[in-house]
């Protein structure tokens, strides 16, 4: 048994600073750090000369200290220095008087402890978290041989001079390196020649050694809750990953270590670290000595079935569906076999959701809300709740009821206090008003998520409301905000958003994607359709569908008719099939736009008729309102521009209250188009100078609207149309300058070879 004891003390990590004591008995271990922390402890207790206020700052910096993992010598007195410098010089005196002594030294030290059986009233006390610290520590120091002390002197010396050459001048150095060679001589030690060379940084001395047992569960709970509440503030992937491999070297069979290494996989979208990790988890958790301990037969089988449900909720957030129903299938037999409802519930909710995402509809929703009532699972009855809201937006049921539902989901969140569901709510709202054309509305209930506070505890400084419903949120305004021209704003929103989600973490690709679409509609409206087409491949590595119609957008623009036909028909028999309204109605208005170009409206009549059916089917009535706005045109086009007056003064209302900028640039020209059409058949000159007038205001508006979203192909229309509507209304000054202006636009941007009067 020795010789297990010494090949395990023995270990090659265990020469840079960390001693293992007794592995088979107590779950700690003597470091320098620990050392170091029990000198200030050592001092708090002994010291008369430590205020009031420093000691409350001390107090609060115990519990840390003694659980997190081990500081360096810099870090541990910088921490100190912010609640007691005195303090803090005083241990690094004591520290450096022992390093620079002999080995009696930390002897002296540890016989000189306060004994946590005999202080009855020191904060040294036997069941103080002090006393038990210290108890752990003199334990484990009791228990290490001759050899194994005189090492731990050692490493003190060196995580000491570690220290000292990082606060020494530089022409210092050559000295300190002289003395440590000459040092590692004398103990014997081999040390590679770059751990000469190199001063270990920070990471490297925090993960050299083993944690101990109260050190570990520590991290693992820090970092769980932050990679859940602010992920920003987490390790990031490759650091977390580095640290938990040297905690799973030394205990392999560190459960909890193995979810946390799912966990940061999937925040990088490593599928084999992510399932190896799981599979990892529940191994262990099955293994004896682990749930099994404590509940027998039934210990184990609940492992399996939630290892077989986590399975398939791994595959299906990377897109497995076959092998996520093979994974769910099997744990709805083992749950069925051990009538454990709870996991049946939330199997049934996964396997809604997997339905979902092959496409496919389902009627398990209202099924199993009403069984996560009966078994009291507000949470998954909330969740079954809001998807049933989210089925019924994209099936076209009206607002109202929409709304009612989610206020009854409501009142079970405040009732449970389930703050999480409470966030993704308002975004659901901002959302669906969003979809329905609503941006007032949106742009209200994004306000109200930003404003509120989260009802979690807050805990390690961490920021409220950094989850995907937060995201979401700030995504739609920013879009809000570019519709707008408020493109500064916009800016401002994004760069917030790169702040709190990294690209490394997991909701990064909502902002990524909002960014880029957002940059698209700018080179589009600024007629720079090679940068346009160069963002195509970054919207469409984010959303297939997306980068689809930006293509054909593009292709449009470059008047490629051909092409963009093919791949707005590819497009919309892909949307069809998936069920995409929105798109679709979108597609349809692309491809009537494509019949104008070839002078064919009557033809894009079928496709504009059908897609302002569709938006009034499912209640959208932002699209419907540019479905009727292409009518018009097509109309105007066909020659009865005062049937195409009539219909425009059923879209232009909602374009002008929820519209995009671009779009109530838009309307306002088509306004302006059919009043001069409509101008010439006037029966008197004077209705005819009027209607034209109103026609020039009417463009100034929509110039105004083009300006801010610096759309200049689209102003130099408008000061083409006012220098000829000025010509016939003999207001030479005012002429000569809208042509003036339309010549520096026209020499900035050459003409695309498309007729001002084919475009909407």
């Amino acid at each position: 048994m020795a010789s297990v004891h010494e090949s395990l003390y023995f270990n090659p990590m265990m020469t840079n600073g960390v001693v293992h004591a007794n592995v088979f008995g107590v779950k700690d271990w003597v470091t320098p750090y620990k050392i170091t922390v029990l000198m200030l402890l050592d001092e708090m207790t002994i010291s008369t000369s430590i205020t009031l206020l420093d000691r409350r700052r001390l107090n609060k910096l115990i519990l840390p200290l003694l659980q997190s993992p081990d500081m360096t010598l810099s870090e541990l007195i910088k921490t100190v220095e912010d609640s007691c410098p005195q303090l803090a010089y005083t241990v690094h005196l004591r520290l450096q008087l022992m390093a620079d002594g002999e080995l009696k030294d930390m002897e002296h030290f540890f016989d000189m402890l306060p004994s946590p059986f005999n202080e009855t009233e020191s904060e040294a006390h036997k069941t103080s978290v002090v006393g038990l610290f210290m108890r752990h520590m003199v334990l484990a120091y009791n228990k290490l041989s001759f050899s194994q002390v005189y090492k731990l002197y050692t490493a003190l010396q060196q995580y000491y001079q570690s220290y000292e050459r990082k606060d020494s001048p530089a022409a210092e150095p050559a000295e300190d390196t002289d003395m440590e060679l000459t040092n590692t001589e004398e103990l014997g030690g081999k040390m590679e020649k770059e751990e000469l060379d190199l001063t270990p940084s920070d990471d490297e001395v925090s993960t050299r050694g083993p944690l101990s047992q109260k050190q570990a569960e520590y991290f693992l709970a820090q970092q769980a809750y932050l990679l859940k509440n602010d992920e920003n503030k987490a390790l990031d992937p490759a650091a977390l990953q580095k640290e938990l491999n040297n905690m799973l070297k030394f205990n392999p069979d560190f459960a909890e270590a193995h979810y946390l290494s799912y966990l940061n996989s999937m925040r990088v979208q490593d599928i084999f670290n992510s399932t190896d990790s799981l599979l990892h988890y529940f191994d262990r958790l099955i293994l004896p000595g682990g749930d099994s301990k404590s509940n027998g037969d039934e210990g184990c089988g609940r492992s399996l079935r939630y290892a077989a449900l986590n399975l398939a909720a791994l595959h299906c957030r990377f897109g497995h569906y076959q092998q996520a129903e093979l994974a769910l299938q099997e744990a709805i037999r083992i749950a069925q076999e051990s009538n454990d409802h709870v996991c049946l519930q939330h199997c049934l909710s996964w396997l809604y959701l997997l339905e979902q995402m092959k496409g496919s509809d389902s009627t398990l929703t209202e099924h199993a809300v009403k069984m996560a009532v009966h078994f009291c699972l507000p949470y998954l009855a909330s969740l079954g709740i809001q998807s049933l809201v989210q089925q019924g937006a994209v099936g076209g049921k009206t607002a109202n009821k929409l709304m009612d539902a989610l206020k009854d989901t409501d009142l079970l969140h405040w009732k449970h206090s389930l703050s999480e569901l409470i966030d993704v709510s308002i975004a659901q709202k901002t959302a669906i008003w969003r979809m329905y054309g609503k941006s007032t509305m949106a742009l209200q209930q994004a306000q109200v998520l930003l404003s509120m506070n989260s009802l979690e505890p807050v805990n390690l400084g961490v920021q409220q409301n950094n989850s995907e419903a937060f995201a979401v949120a700030l995504c739609h305004l920013s879009e809000l905000h570019a519709e707008q021209g408020l493109f500064a704003a916009a800016s401002e929103i994004l760069k917030h958003l790169r702040e709190r989600f990294p690209p490394h973490s997991q909701h990064a690709k909502l902002w990524m994607l909002c960014d880029q679409k957002i940059q698209f509609d700018r080179a589009m409206n600024d007629g720079k359709y090679h940068m346009a087409d160069s963002l195509v491949v970054g919207i469409a590595a984010l959303s297939k569908t997306e980068g689809l119609y930006r293509k054909a957008l593009v292709l449009k623009a470059r008047n490629q008719t051909t092409e963009a036909y093919k791949v707005l028909q590819r497009l919309l028999l892909y949307c069809e099939k998936i069920k995409g309204t929105e798109m679709t109605i979108r597609v349809m208005l692309s491809l009537a736009e494509l019949h104008w170009s070839s002078s064919c409206h009557a033809v894009a009549l079928p496709l504009l008729l059908r897609s302002l059916a569709v938006s009034r089917e499912y209640h959208l009535q932002y699209l419907a309102s540019e479905c009727i706005l292409h009518l018009a045109f097509s109309q105007l086009m066909l020659g009865i521009p005062e049937q195409a007056l009539n219909i425009l003064h059923m879209a232009i209302e909602s374009i002008l209250a929820h519209g995009a900028l671009l779009d109530k640039g838009r309307a306002m020209l088509l306004v302006a188009k059919c009043q001069i059409v409509t101008a010439s058949s006037e029966p008197s000159k004077q209705q005819k100078t009027q209607a034209l007038e109103v026609a020039v205001q009417n463009l100034e508006e929509a110039g105004t609207y083009f300006t801010k979203v610096d759309c200049k192909e689209r102003v130099r229309d408008i000061y083409y149309l006012q220098a000829r509507l000025y010509h016939s209304l003999g207001k030479t000054a005012e002429r000569n300058k809208c042509a003036m202006l339309f010549r520096q636009l026209n020499q900035e941007l050459p003409s695309q070879g498309v007729p001002l009067i084919t475009r909407l």
